[in-house]
């Protein structure tokens, strides 16, 4: 009965943790919110920016690679720079 328990709460735990792996996609800028702190992606996703990025450095029409990960339902950046 322990190895039950044990087993089901490691796939319980890789499950809930699958969300916080970093994913990257490359885009253009469509739109910057400076007051919000995020930017959204010709394909309509919108990402915030953490503490460090800041939006001011980001223009409409730049092609940007942008790598995140989802928190509490938002597509949060950790790293953001130009595409060539």
């Amino acid at each position: 009965m322990n190895k039950s328990v044990i087993a089901t709460a490691l796939v319980l735990a890789v499950a809930s943790s699958s969300g916080a792996f970093a994913k990257a996609i490359t885009g253009m800028i469509a739109s910057v919110d400076k007051k919000g702190d995020s930017i959204t992606l010709s394909d309509g996703k919108t990402f915030t920016l953490p503490e460090g990025i800041e939006a001011e450095t980001l223009q409409v029409g730049e092609k940007v690679i942008v790598t995140y990960s989802t928190k509490a339902g938002k597509l949060v950046v950790s790293s953001i720079h130009a595409a060539k």
